[in-house]
């Protein structure tokens, strides 16, 4: 298995005139819309999205597993749930915290509270990515999934390797209906649900909160451990670290189960024990040669780049489509395991004190001759098909401090001749959101911008919300300040700001120097952006003690724009 081909003899142009390799292209037919009939009284819907929805009928009802990204994507599957079975809906199962945001749309159809089971994480992993690494995780996202790709055309988004899209364009405009589990599960419960019996087991894979669910009367499993893709130990969109290790204790547990059926989180459901059994062995295998390898290598003395070329899957994982490279690449999974298992350093000495990346990207392109040659040579790498050279010419040229257009634009060019040659649905979907950005095809700047959502404030309290500002905050703008600020709040708890050598601390507002006179819902809408705390003071909100112009010095230090200092307020803080 590669990365990507070298040449472009494995590319195709479809009916939609989108450019990629072949098997890609391919793999989408996999991942169609289909609701499947696994056996009598089970259903697996899959392409209404990124995700599965699964349906179990017992004798009290339907029990739903997963929801789907939107309350529009849970709609669409209950719709085709009920051309089948017009059983009433019992209780919601949730794997882990990914495919959660469909809730309301059961508990809507059901007409009454029904039992909602999940991992007891769920909400705080949900928490997590939407607040202090919201805008890290947003960009992540819209480059691993092409978020921001069109339909057609040669960057069109062909599929997401787990499904056919992240969300189905006719779902729009995805309203969130996530519903927290009312019953939190920590793994080794047996339960009665909808007259059936269920076990749980804690099963971490791409969460740490995802579970298997087996039902040993109908011989049923639904997990997310098996994919219809190689098992990506690395999410290029950045993720914690996927320990194969642990992921592979989950497989064993599901062979050990022997099931009849085999239902995902995505991907085509899977029949028959022998056949299962086979495939998922086959599965844990090469997740287990990555990590055994990966191991061995750093045990050699190799370095991470060393080890990222020299480990290739054998051939026998090439004869399945769970194992093949459709999503992620082994070399970056080999990557990540080396970083996982001991640190980034790798005992590489170019590594240990590198040059600021701009400087060094200027040195280089001096040393081999200057801009116009270093173009020359990367022209020239990328019509012999040596994308890798051309990839890393291309890069120092754009990432010095005087890139020209032209250096871009030729960057972009050979970014989307690595997605039109990769069979990875991450890689390609990066590859050419990066293209977009790099020539201006897709304005990706509102992505490095950390902008709090108003939706997202009002599940916080006003403490956990000002915590969130500690990532906000401009270390020089804050230089010198030591200076606590309490917020009243008429119709929430108080809470307060302590900006301090460098760091900003949420606190309950007590022993504050200055004190703020604000209701919640105001300051809501400061920290969203949509007004700005320094027009909130002539009526609104007001100082109630200290100084307003030291609050106002202090709350511009945040890069939020509601907090930011009126012009022409020169004015400094106390407690210098």
């Amino acid at each position: 298995m590669r990365s990507f081909d070298t040449d472009s003899s494995v590319e195709v142009i479809d009916e939609r005139g989108r450019r990629a390799h072949r098997g890609a292209s391919a793999h989408t037919q996999r991942l169609a819309r289909r609701f499947y009939a696994v056996r009598p009284g089970v259903w697996s819907f899959v392409g209404n999205g990124l995700s599965n929805q699964n349906f179990i009928e017992g004798p009290d009802g339907i029990i739903v597993i997963d929801t789907g990204e939107s309350v529009e994507e849970m709609n669409a599957a209950l719709a085709e749930l009920r051309r089948h079975t017009d059983a009433p809906l019992a209780a919601v199962l949730y794997t882990h915290f990914h495919y959660v945001g469909g809730t309301q749309a059961v508990l809507k159809q059901a007409g009454a509270p029904i039992p909602i089971l999940g991992h007891e994480r769920i909400p705080a992993n949900l928490a997590r990515v939407t607040s202090e690494i919201g805008p890290a995780y947003a960009a992540g996202l819209t480059h691993q999934f092409g978020l921001r790709l069109p339909e057609d055309g040669p960057d069109g988004l062909v599929n997401e390797g787990l499904g056919l899209f992240f969300r189905a364009p006719d779902h729009a405009p995805y309203t969130p209906g996530f519903v927290p589990p009312t019953v939190g599960l920590r793994g080794g419960e047996r339960l009665q649900v909808a007259g059936l019996t269920v076990e749980v087991t804690h099963a971490p894979s791409d969460a740490d909160d995802s579970v298997t669910f087996w039902f040993p009367e109908l011989s049923v499993c639904v997990q997310n451990l098996v994919w219809p893709t190689l098992f990506n130990v690395f999410a290029i969109r950045g993720e914690a670290y996927r320990d194969p290790q642990v992921l592979l204790q989950g497989l064993d547990h599901l062979i050990g189960l022997k099931p009849e059926y085999m239902l995902g989180a995505h991907g085509p459901p899977l029949s028959g024990r022998d056949a299962i059994a086979l495939r998922t062995t086959r599965y844990r295998d090469s997740i287990q040669f990555l990590w055994d390898q990966t191991v061995r290598g750093m045990n050699r003395g190799l370095t991470a780049d060393q080890m990222a070329h020299a480990i290739r899957l054998p051939a026998v994982f090439e004869e399945d489509y769970l194992t093949s490279e459709y999503y992620g690449v082994a070399e970056h999974h080999v990557r990540q395991i080396a970083a996982g298992v001991r640190g980034w350093f790798d005992g590489d000495t170019a590594r240990l004190f590198p040059l600021e990346p701009a400087e060094r990207a200027t040195r280089l392109v001096a040393a081999l001759g200057g801009a116009a040659e270093v173009r020359k040579q990367t022209a020239e790498a990328q019509a012999a098909g040596d994308l890798r050279w051309a990839l890393e010419l291309a890069s120092w040229l754009a990432a010095r401090p005087d890139a020209e257009t032209v250096d871009r634009v030729l960057l972009a060019g050979i970014l989307r001749d690595v997605a039109a040659r990769t069979t990875a649905m991450n890689i390609r979907n990066w590859c050419l959101t990066r293209a977009r950005d790099l020539d201006g095809s897709t304005d990706l700047s509102r992505l490095r911008e950390h902008r709090l959502r108003a939706h997202q404030l009002a599940a916080m309290s006003p403490r956990e919300a000002l915590h969130i500002l500690r990532v906000m905050l401009d270390p020089d703008r804050a230089a010198g300040i030591d200076h606590h600020i309490g917020f009243q709040f008429p119709d929430a708890p108080a809470a307060g700001l302590h900006v301090r050598n460098g760091v900003s601390v949420a606190t309950d507002g007590a022993g504050a120097e200055s004190t703020i006179s604000i209701s919640w819902e105001d300051l809501r809408r400061v920290l969203a952006g949509t007004v700005t705390f320094g027009g909130l003071l002539e009526g609104r909100a007001a100082v109630i003690r200290g100084a307003a112009a030291t609050v106002l010095e202090v709350l511009a230090s945040f890069d939020a724009p509601g907090l930011r200092k009126p012009p022409g307020d020169g004015s400094r803080p106390s407690g210098r």
